[in-house]
């Protein structure tokens, strides 16, 4: 597939710079048959029939934008907290307004640096002053990573930080599974009403987990979808959760899953007869979906 069939014309007036409240307000496209119609997401109910298993993806946003600046020279700094490599140097995406030589030390707050080790393409390997978990760090120097294209939107509107870490993040987030670096973005139209709602009817939900990552950022650059290098995601499934999948899938229930990354979740999944009865099953997948993927 060309990458240039994907391109569509988003009007920059219709990026929302904050959620619409309340959150299941938002609208949505609903495709029956072929047909299309406009709903919203608290209608949802109206386009199910009662026996469905839904699955949600119940990673949690770290508060992974840093800012900052370069010991010595004062100069400005601006990234994003990635992941954490076996060593415990933090891998970034770090911009500033000079060269960032090995060896820099960059002020982050509270008395924290980074100092630059190494560099591959876009990703920064930093070593951390404080060796607490990196959640525990960001917790009190980091900041919510909104989408690049938001902030743009916003036009130097200033928001609390306060502000977008609550709305940038699911209600359903596990809040102990902190390592995703952008919100599963479907899952931000579900609130706590919808949720009862979906609870009420008998509708069964269970939630996976898949932390989202680099990739998310990186556009697609390629002539063809398929040349696309994907950035890996890891994710993890509770054996309770298997077996309920199992049992929808069996029985032929219909499986919904929220989101892309949900989606990228279930469909990494290995073959039902090599999933464990007790314990989690977890991996990583450099899965890219695209016609003609059944």
């Amino acid at each position: 597939m060309k990458t240039s069939n994907l391109h569509y014309e988003l009007p920059k007036g219709f990026i929302a710079t904050s959620p619409v409240s309340p959150r299941s307000s938002a609208k949505m496209l609903v495709v029956d048959n072929g047909e299309f119609r406009h709903a919203t997401v608290d209608g949802l109910l109206a386009e199910l029939h009662g026996d469905e298993l839904i699955v949600f993806n119940e990673t949690a946003v770290l508060p992974a934008r840093i800012q900052g600046r370069k010991k010595g020279t004062g100069g400005r700094i601006e990234g994003l907290f990635l992941e954490q490599d076996e060593e415990g140097n933090w891998l970034m995406m770090l911009k500033s307004n000079g060269k960032l030589p090995v060896g820099s030390e960059l002020e982050i707050g509270d008395g924290i640096t980074l100092r630059v080790k190494s560099r591959n393409e876009e990703v920064w390997c930093c070593s951390c002053s404080d060796l607490s978990d990196p959640s525990k760090v960001l917790g009190s120097v980091g900041g919510t990573p909104l989408p690049p294209y938001i902030l743009a939107a916003r036009k130097g509107q200033v928001v609390e930080d306060e502000v977008d870490r609550l709305a940038y993040q699911t209600v359903y987030a596990d809040t102990s599974q902190c390592r995703s670096v952008a919100a599963p973005t479907a899952g931000l139209h579900f609130d706590d009403a919808l949720l009862d709602a979906i609870d009420s009817k008998g509708i069964e939900r269970a939630a996976v987990t898949l932390h989202v990552g680099i990739g998310t950022f990186r556009p697609i650059e390629t002539e063809s979808v398929e040349e696309h290098r994907m950035h890996i995601e890891h994710w993890s499934v509770e054996a309770p959760v298997l077996q309920r999948i199992a049992a929808a899938k069996e029985s032929g229930r219909p499986i919904v899953a929220i989101g892309t990354t949900t989606v990228r979740t279930l469909e990494s999944l290995p073959e039902p007869d090599s999933w464990p009865s007790c314990g989690t099953l977890s991996g990583s997948t450099s899965l890219l979906i695209s016609p003609p993927y059944d």
